[in-house]
């Protein structure tokens, strides 16, 4: 079965960092794009990140002086999401997901979704 695990949620103040994982299993990972999406209360899920062989690293929002940084451990079948500088308006449920070879921004062409983890971001 597919599975993907993400974690590294949590709060932190304004500024401040955290790294998400998405562990992943059930199939060949280099022959998928891996991508973050989040989702805010009242607000569509929103593609955040994505990485692929195809494509290597694509940023969907501001990822400007290195506030955001993806990246995949393929031995370990895992993708991670540095995130720097976080502001309060990053405050989400971030999921990771899973689909063909090549990365896209909208949520509905990916097949596999993790659980989510909570982000949240203090003024």
């Amino acid at each position: 079965d597919v599975q993907l695990q993400a974690s590294g949620g949590g709060l932190v103040q304004a500024g401040g960092s955290l790294r998400l994982s998405c562990a992943a299993s059930g199939f060949t990972f280099d022959d998928y794009a891996i991508a973050w999406f989040r989702q805010a209360p009242g607000k569509e899920r929103e593609g955040v990140s994505c990485i692929s062989s195809l494509d290597g690293a694509m940023y969907y929002v501001n990822s400007e002086h290195g506030r955001l940084t993806i990246s995949s451990d393929n031995a370990k079948n895992t993708v991670y999401l540095q995130m720097n500088s976080l502001k309060p308006e990053d405050t989400a449920v971030y999921y990771c997901a899973a689909a063909g070879l090549a990365c896209s921004r909208w949520h509905y062409e990916y097949d596999y979704w993790g659980q989510g983890t909570q982000v949240t971001v203090s003024s």
